[in-house]
This record gives C-alpha cells, sequence and structure tokens, in this order.
C-alpha cells in the first residue's frame, strides 16, 4: 500500500508529494518544490528510504529542490527528457512567473528518462508512467492502479487544467490527454500539482467527450 504526505512549497503554491511503499518503507518524492530542508525532515522523521526523485514536468517550480536531494539522498531523478529545454532555463521561466531573479543553477542531470520509462518500483509498489504532454512536450502523470492514486502534475486540477499559452504548449494534446486520463477508474483520486485534491469521477464530465 502507498502512503503519502503533500507538502505545499514556495511562492507558487506547489504540491509535493513524499510517496512510500507501507511495507518496505522505500519512497519517492514527486516533485519536489522550493524546501529541501522541509522535505527531509519529512524524509527523515518518517524513516523513508528514499529511493528516487520524480519530476512530471520541467518547471522551475516543480524542480527546486531536486539537486540539493539529490546530493543528500545520492538517488536518481526522474524527468521526461522532452523537458530538458525547461531544466536548462530555469532562470527564465522563473522570471517569467516571479517577475524576479532567481539565479538557479542549471546542473539537474536526467538519470532515468520518463521517455523510455513505463513503471518506477518502489518497495512492493508502483506507478505507471502515464505520458500527458500538452502543458509541457515532456509532461507525464503517475498512477497507481492497486491503490486508485493519480498524481497529475500539472496536466489535471481540480475543476480546471494546466495552461497551455507557452509557445511549447498545445491545448489539443492537452485535451487528448485528459482524455487519456478519463479512461481511468472512476474512484481514482486525483492529486495536482496546484490546489486540492478531486476524482476522476468529479472531471469526468468537463474532458470526456462521447
Amino acid at each position: 500500500m502507498i502512503k503519502q504526505e503533500m507538502l505545499v512549497l514556495g511562492q507558487l503554491e506547489t504540491n509535493c508529494y513524499i510517496i512510500w511503499d507501507e511495507e518496505t518503507k522505500k519512497g519517492l518524492v514527486i516533485d519536489p518544490a522550493d524546501d529541501s530542508v522541509g522535505i527531509s525532515e519529512e524524509i527523515e522523521s518518517k524513516g523513508i528510504k528514499l529511493v528516487g526523485i520524480v519530476m512530471t514536468h520541467g518547471h522551475f517550480d516543480h524542480c527546486l529542490a531536486a539537486l540539493d536531494l539529490k546530493l543528500i539522498y545520492n538517488v536518481p531523478i526522474y524527468i521526461s527528457s522532452k523537458d530538458k529545454f525547461l531544466l536548462d532555463r530555469q532562470d527564465e521561466t522563473a522570471k517569467y512567473f516571479l517577475k524576479m531573479e532567481l539565479q538557479i543553477p542549471n546542473l539537474i542531470k536526467i538519470d532515468k528518462d520518463l521517455e523510455e520509462i513505463k513503471e518506477i518500483i518502489f518497495g512492493k509498489s508502483k506507478l505507471e508512467v502515464i505520458k500527458t504532454p500538452g502543458h509541457t512536450p515532456g509532461s507525464v502523470c503517475l498512477y497507481s492502479k492497486k491503490d486508485n492514486l493519480l498524481f497529475s502534475g500539472d496536466t489535471l486540477f481540480k475543476n480546471s487544467r494546466g495552461r497551455t499559452d507557452f509557445k511549447y504548449g498545445s491545448t489539443k494534446k492537452i485535451y487528448e490527454s485528459l482524455q487519456k486520463l478519463m479512461k481511468l477508474p472512476e474512484n481514482t483520486d486525483v492529486y495536482s500539482g496546484h490546489g486540492e485534491v478531486t476524482t476522476i469521477r468529479q472531471e469526468k464530465e468537463r474532458y470526456l467527450f462521447n
């Protein structure tokens, strides 16, 4: 069984998730937002054996603590290579969103390319990697059929979807991705990159076109 903790971090109130396999205590950090100290304190307090750091996409607010956590725990970073260009220009995207200079070092290396991985295993639990481009070219969602959980990044929110007005975004692709998600069981709990938890059932009427 997957256990989890949600931390709301940074100026953009990004949802960072610490998840772990209840039996083995092996775990992942999903979307390590702006507080590596706070995240690591939660990991240590729960006795989690971190085995990976996963980013649902390459926007800076989902990646700010990734490098620090990698240095602390020496575990691989998972992200789609299609979002490598966003990792390489985090200063630019931070300035766009926050209207201020952050001077973020562009040192994040992709250890595990989510374009090439179908599932992430941690202990006796696993997450299926669902490619959901649109918000960014490399956006993914992470799904546990066993636990009825979906970590949707910035593809799907409660009562909303990810924005696609960036030059690399695609409204057509995000709607294709959303319809893919709407085929999941209706009782799937959806944990988004920002905002409140929702379910596939709550969002289905909006995005499933028959």
